[in-house]
């Protein structure tokens, strides 16, 4: 007999059905059980008067067959009256770490992250995923849509891509080699390589030292990069309509998710673009916030967020025109400043999620800004000779997916929308 889902048992016109999963509840009245049966879909209810259930634990793996009834009252509108009930896989433990069928855990993130592949069976944890699975979807769908070319680029690299130290190093056959902080250099190469169009989902890795609710030392970084573009302006484009893209791909393939997360997403994102000293002197004139030298920090950016959904009604804005001083050597200073650069971040509801903007594509003005930048060419003569052969006015940018995530479903921690997070002080599971 095929398998059914717990969510198609209700839809399907089978009389009889089989179901696979693991046991949610029991509940015994008299001589009758109710056994909840879970899987990755939901929850369906087995009534049973088998003795096997007397050997049958919460979390278990069972199988059960039976015929199909309508129960409005049953957690999918359908139970199951079994014929039999099997065990798949027996449960070992004394005490499980935390209830996991009570509808919220009641434990904290440390303790959950301790027992990941428990903490991840209730569906409300799982249907994080569900809209992770799905933001990524969208992404490489509209960019194929878009002409563009998924590439696949090395993760263990000679020198680092943004010029700072905040790496990761490696021990490759006796040299010492890096973890990629991103695929920069590549997908730039590769605009030149003739791709024109090029994107990566893959992971990068940051050693910095910061342990909050928004760092990660490992993350999946969404990237692109552009060929032929007149200004970054042509990136933020780009970038505008992947969000409105995704808002109606989540509304669609997410709803259930959404719902459990009381998440409401606009039916349209028409993203404001602010420059930088702008946003710097609203923040001063309107709070009283002082903002760092070339930026602005995480409390800058919740109170101009605030400002922004005020004003403009918006989630999401674009801050443009960081100083060259505070842009990686590669960024394209601005032709109408040249203190500043093509270059801008995307914030959302108060969390930068994207950094991009237009790079530099001549060799010889790359050359001097490598050396401006106190840096050796030479240390970067695999991707500078690059630019030797015609690069195209090029740029792109760059998504934080858990970023992405937490902010979409307004969770407390990035952690949260990590399947196994790696942190400061976190290297296992």
């Amino acid at each position: 007999m095929k398998r059914s889902y717990a969510a198609e048992v209700f839809q399907n016109d089978l009389k009889k059905v089989l179901v696979r999963g693991w046991v949610h509840n029991i509940n015994c009245i008299g001589r009758i059980a109710f056994v909840q049966l879970r899987d990755k879909t939901g929850i369906i209810q087995i009534v049973t008067n088998d003795a096997t259930v007397r050997d049958l634990r919460l979390e278990m793996s069972i199988e059960a067959t039976g015929e199909k009834v309508i129960n409005d009252n049953a957690p999918s509108g359908a139970e199951i009256h079994a014929d039999s009930i099997r065990i798949l896989g027996r449960a070992y433990y004394d005490m499980l770490p935390f209830g996991i069928n009570r509808g919220r855990i009641r434990a904290s993130l440390e303790t959950q992250l301790d027992h990941r592949t428990i903490s991840l069976r209730p569906p409300k944890m799982r249907a994080i995923f569900k809209v992770q699975q799905e933001i990524e979807q969208a992404f490489r769908n509209y960019l194929y849509d878009k002409g563009f070319s998924q590439i696949h680029t090395p993760k263990i690299i000679s020198s680092s891509t943004e010029g700072g130290s905040e790496m990761f190093t490696v021990d490759f056959f006796g040299r010492r080699a890096f973890l990629a902080q991103s695929p920069q250099f590549y997908k730039q190469m590769m605009v030149g390589a003739g791709f024109e169009r090029v994107f990566e989902i893959a992971p990068a890795y940051r050693a910095e030292l910061h342990n909050t609710w928004r760092h990660l030392s490992e993350y999946v970084s969404m990237d692109v990069e552009m060929g032929f573009i007149d200004s970054a302006d042509d990136l933020m484009d780009l970038e505008e309509g992947f969000i409105n893209y995704l808002l109606k791909h989540l509304k669609s393939a997410c709803k259930t998710e959404l719902e459990m997360y009381g998440a409401s997403l606009p039916e349209k994102a028409e993203i404001p673009r602010i420059p930088l000293r702008e946003a710097q002197e609203i923040l001063l004139e309107k709070y009283g916030k002082k903002s760092p030298s070339g930026g602005i920090d995480a409390e800058g950016e919740k109170l101009f967020s605030d400002y922004v959904k005020q004003t403009y009604g918006s989630d999401f804005v674009f801050l443009t025109g960081y100083p060259v001083s505070k842009r990686p050597m590669y960024t394209m200073p601005d032709p109408a400043d040249p203190d500043l650069t093509q270059s801008f971040d995307l914030i959302y509801k108060g969390l930068e999620i994207t950094t991009g903007g237009q790079r530099i594509h001549d060799y010889e003005m790359l050359r001097q800004n490598i050396i401006k930048f106190g840096l050796d060419p030479e240390s970067f003569s695999f991707y500078l000779n690059s630019f030797r052969y015609g690069m195209p006015p090029h740029g792109g940018f760059a998504i934080g997916l858990e970023r992405l995530t937490m902010k979409v479903l307004d969770l407390a921690n990035i952690r949260e929308a990590t399947l196994f997070p790696r942190d400061l002080k976190r290297l296992e599971p």
